[in-house]
């Protein structure tokens, strides 16, 4: 079941726990990475990652943002979030915008392990006292949001994320290297795939939705 892997987390210390935890499952070639930006190096330099364990609040890392990047620029990829989180909402957020599992800081390393199997298997996972209370939490907006998401291509979803940070078409043309007429193709497919009239509509739901408390 050997897989290669990143392990996504600016503490040290907890990276190294991680390893422990999963190199008798997915034996030594796991990569890691300190902050976002890094990850997405990673990324681009090794195609055959096939999972990353993905810490929510590593440097760069905007709430579930960098999940739904992840899974949309490297869709082959699975993500299971690690997080100090437990909370059952912050647990079906991140199941309902693409992660393939959800593992507490707090989870015993022999777990951990039996999770990295179930992943590697096509299955999710989720700590077991955990599960009843995920499944419960209902959020028809959030889950229907996240479908649309899904919809956008890597390029229209880059535009909205610079969309909800306020950038103008003339700014975010400069930020990707491409026409501003381009851009405002790209504005247009998102509103229409999203659902909204105005920019600033779907860039503020956008980062509602994608917040971690």
């Amino acid at each position: 079941m050997h897989a290669k892997a990143i392990v996504a987390d600016d503490h040290p210390l907890f990276r190294s726990a991680m390893k422990q935890a999963i190199q008798g499952v997915l034996g030594n070639d796991i990569l890691e990475s300190a902050s976002y930006q890094q990850t997405i190096d990673l990324l681009k330099q090794h195609s055959d990652v096939e999972l990353i364990f993905l810490d929510l609040n590593m440097p760069g890392n905007d709430g579930l943002t960098g999940l739904t990047m992840i899974r949309s620029h490297f869709p082959d990829v699975l993500v299971a979030i690690v997080s100090g989180d437990e909370s059952p909402s912050m647990i079906r957020k991140a199941m309902d915008f693409g992660a393939c599992g959800y593992i507490p800081k707090s989870t015993p390393l022999p777990v951990i392990a039996d999770a990295v199997r179930q992943l590697l298997e096509g299955e999710q996972w989720l700590p077991n006292e955990l599960v009843d209370q995920v499944q419960k939490i209902e959020d028809s907006q959030e889950q229907a949001f996240a479908g649309k998401l899904a919809q956008l291509t890597p390029h229209q979803l880059k535009v909205l994320q610079l969309m909800a940070d306020g950038l103008l078409n003339k700014q975010i043309a400069y930020e990707l290297g491409v026409s501003e007429s381009t851009i405002k193709q790209h504005v247009s497919a998102v509103l229409n795939k999203l659902g909204f009239n105005n920019r600033t509509q779907a860039g503020v739901l956008f980062k509602q939705m994608l917040q971690i408390e």
